[in-house]
């Protein structure tokens, strides 16, 4: 299975890309499912065909989807308040019926990787495309899976789990409550279940596209989506330039022509970095199936998304190691590098993300940092006490 994550700003027309998108595959013979968790239905609007919590055929081999977070939420609250009915009887604490609550914020998003992730489970489609949300909660969804983890494994931690029959012994004598084994259980599955949907987002074969329409908004977000993903090790496939007016609308006179010329500039800097597929504008919003046939999107991959954060080896002429991090578009002054232990937290201006370090250079200290035509370069020297002989 293939998977195409469709992102850009709010109003960029990227669930009409991601509807389109899809259609064109389906049109290929391609079993394709479309998913979204915009809670307006603007997906639907799209296809022309409302779209809800359960899948609905669009066409022959076309499948829309709009997973509901409230059901996921509930469940999810009845089974903790289940597990843990003891400690609320023992607190006098009365439980709440599902129905009293909305879905917290976040759940849209949780929502959406659950059906991802259940899409690729089933080996029922060819391609998945995701109409993810708006640029700035797109990107904090695709390190979701890897954040909640990293926390899990920080508060619960698996190794405690040896020591289960100690456990009661173990709070008496700290005098403080131990986790129940019930928590481990459900950190331990929930582990499990993050770890399937972080596997399909750092799959080979799933592939970012990025929409905007250009201008100097959109250009913003180009940067801003660009340096997000890098930061994921991840770079668009594609970028849709959508609304494009025909140059043939821009007559001497015509209000037009400053338009034009505006987006012609930013198609023109864009194609220098990217595989950038104009999507016309159609003077109006595109409506049903015959409309978004006519924006002519391809399925077709592009450039692969998935970007190599390489180590060079340079311990005969320099004594260094050095992690290659490509950062197009960073600039020195937004970078924050922090080694704590065997990860470093890396942030470039809004974005920041802990990665395990290498298992070369967890045994080397930091020898210092560069930002050059678009990568960041870290030395690490190797630490002696630590290195193997003979090195």
């Amino acid at each position: 299975m293939r998977t195409l994550l469709i992102i850009g700003p709010g109003g960029s027309g990227r669930t009409t890309a991601a509807a389109a998108t899809a259609l064109a595959a389906a049109g290929e013979g391609l079993r394709t499912l479309v998913l979204s968790v915009d809670r307006s239905d603007s997906l639907g609007a799209a296809l022309g065909t409302a779209t809800g919590p359960d899948p609905v055929r669009v066409g022959e081999h076309l499948t829309a989807w709009r997973p509901d977070p409230a059901v996921g939420f509930r469940d999810g609250l009845a089974a903790l308040q289940e597990r843990a009915g003891g400690a609320l009887d023992l607190l006098g604490a009365a439980r709440l019926e599902p129905e009293e609550m909305s879905p917290l914020p976040g759940a849209d998003e949780l929502a959406l990787l659950r059906a991802l992730r259940d899409a690729a489970l089933s080996e029922a489609h060819d391609l998945v495309v995701v109409d993810l949300p708006p640029l700035d909660r797109a990107l904090a969804l695709l390190s979701l899976p890897e954040e909640l983890r990293r926390c899990l494994r920080r508060l619960l931690p698996p190794e405690r789990q040896a020591a289960r029959a100690l456990r009661p012994v173990l709070g008496r004598l700290a005098g403080v409550p131990m986790p129940a084994e019930w928590l481990y259980e459900a950190a331990a599955r929930w582990d499990v279940e993050l770890g399937a949907v972080e596997a399909v987002l750092a799959d080979k074969d799933t592939h970012v596209r990025l929409v905007a329409e250009p201008g100097p908004a959109g250009a913003d977000a180009v940067r801003a989506a660009a340096l997000g993903l890098a930061l994921r090790a991840r770079r668009p496939e594609r970028l849709v330039a959508n609304r494009v007016v025909p140059e043939s609308e821009a007559g001497p006179g015509s209000w037009l022509t400053g338009l034009v010329v505006q987006q012609r500039k930013a198609v023109e800097e864009w194609q220098s970095v990217y595989d950038v597929q104009a999507a016309p504008h159609l003077g109006r919003d595109p409506r049903g199936t015959e409309d978004l046939a006519a924006l002519a999107l391809s399925a077709e991959p592009g450039s692969p998304s998935t970007v190599e954060w390489p180590v060079e080896d340079r311990l005969a002429q320099d004594g260094v190691l050095v992690w290659h991090i490509p950062l197009p578009g960073a600039r020195r002054d937004e970078l924050d590098l922090i080694r704590r232990g065997d990860e470093l937290a890396l942030g470039v201006g809004p974005f920041r993300r802990v990665v395990p370090l290498p298992s070369a250079l967890r045994r080397c200290t930091v020898a210092g940092a560069s930002l050059r035509e678009d990568e960041l370069r870290i030395r690490f020297a190797p630490d002696p006490a630590l290195w193997p002989t003979g090195r």
